[in-house]
């Protein structure tokens, strides 16, 4: 191969490597997803990243169909798409054994997903998502449930109620603008829709899209006067209440919270960050009560959200509550002199059945250099093995972070390393 012909070390663009220390903070986030939506009941389930692509016409929007999917057909002939977001598969899931699974059912997920579009801050070709919902529960206990949720992973993650909060509207409210503004086609609802979704986003040039759409400028006014004027509803009041017991006060009713998905039924929220280094909506979901009759079985109440990593660990880093790197390693084994390898080695599947994780040093290098890689790599004990620990069987174990050493026999290093990591 000649210089020319060298691969790229270059990833595909809008996906990341994740480094030790990049997949240290990825797995500090996922861990909190885990075990706040396991402290509310929640049972994990996944699936394949690859889906028939039939699944997501008609299931998701247009847009993401036609022009952000990852699809391409198979040896057999078969259209396949990378999944694109978790909700579809979920809902497939369910209907499949619909008869089996006991509801009200809550699970979650932690899938990675994929979308082809331009990457750019807080939005990426390929991100992991949390996924929770709840499956089998029509009334408002459910969305609050699942708002809780949200809120309980953001405060669990470091953030005060202060540093976001939770918009919340409803497609109800929506359907009824759209009934007193005259618009009865589910496709141009459904598009209206998706164009309310990034009003925000578009600023000055949205009332000239909406009109280009509904053709009518009276009938574009009603749309926006009317939502505009919704300041809240019974049902929202009650949500409200609910979340109240739930420990969450950051709930704040927006009508212009709409979520782009077709399939939305009710209740639509989406938690924003209010630090204005990076205020923008970071992640929401909502109540979609018909998706799993398009498998042709009864329709089930269900309701969930999605927050990708991506938002997420901006969020931290904007806030400062990114975790401080720390290794797996607790200790590095330094050997001294080559013919004490082997006892070096024996030392360390000791310690590893205790529970201690290990690495050994084989390089060959002077005591200082190991030493020096081990800080280097943060790994906050070493212990160093030649012949004189060898045959005496007591070994100094050195704290890097504090200097402090301490000689002892093998039996008594993973009790000191335990004590001293806390």
């Amino acid at each position: 191969m000649t210089k020319r012909d060298k691969l790229s070390t270059e990833s595909y663009k809008g996906v990341r490597d994740f480094y030790p220390q990049d997949q240290f903070i990825q797995r500090y986030i996922f861990e909190h997803m885990e075990r706040v939506c396991e402290l509310f009941g929640y049972e994990e389930y996944n699936a394949s990243i690859l889906e028939p692509a039939e699944l997501y016409r008609s299931k998701t929007s247009e847009e993401i169909v036609s022009e952000q999917t990852y699809t391409f057909t198979d040896r057999g002939d078969r259209e396949v798409t990378l999944r694109p977001e978790m909700t579809p598969s979920l809902a497939r899931m369910i209907a499949a054994k619909s008869r089996e699974i006991p509801l009200p059912a809550r699970w979650y997920s932690i899938p990675n997903v994929f979308r082809y579009e331009r990457p750019q801050r807080g939005r990426l070709r390929e991100h992991w998502q949390l996924n929770a919902d709840i499956i089998g529960i029509s009334g408002v206990e459910a969305d609050a449930e699942i708002i809780a949720v949200a809120h309980g992973v953001m405060r669990s993650l470091g953030a005060d109620e202060r540093d976001f909060e939770i918009r919340v509207s409803d497609r109800r409210i929506l359907d009824s603008v759209f009934d007193s503004a005259g618009i009865d086609s589910r496709d141009q609802r459904a598009t209206i829709t998706r164009i309310l979704d990034r009003r925000e986003k578009m600023g000055d040039a949205f009332e000239g899209e909406l009109l280009s759409i509904v053709g009518v400028k009276e009938t574009a006014d009603t749309i926006i006067s009317q939502l505009d004027a919704i300041t809240s509803t019974a049902y929202l009041e009650e949500l409200r209440t609910q979340l109240e017991y739930l420990g969450v006060r950051n709930m704040v009713v927006d009508t212009r919270i709409t979520r782009g998905f077709d399939y939305y039924t009710g209740m639509v929220f989406e938690v924003y960050d209010t630090d204005e280094k990076n205020r923008r909506s970071m992640f929401g979901g909502g109540r979609y009560d018909n998706l799993l009759s398009l498998f042709g079985g009864e329709p089930i109440p269900a309701v969930g959200f999605g927050m990708g990593d991506v938002t997420a660990r901006d969020f931290l880093e904007t806030h400062n509550l990114l975790p401080e790197y720390a290794p797996s390693t607790e200790l590095m084994i330094a050997i001294v002199d080559k013919d004490a390898t082997a006892h070096a080695t024996q030392l360390a599947q000791g310690l590893r059945r205790d529970d201690v994780t290990v690495a050994i040093n084989f390089s060959g290098k002077k005591i200082g250099d190991q030493i020096r890689h081990a800080d280097k790599m943060r790994i906050p004990f070493v212990v160093a093995v030649g012949a004189k620990e060898r045959d005496s069987g007591r070994y100094t174990v050195k704290n890097l972070s504090s200097g402090a050493e301490i000689t002892l026999p093998a039996d008594r290093i993973a009790e000191h390393l335990f004590s001293s990591l806390g």
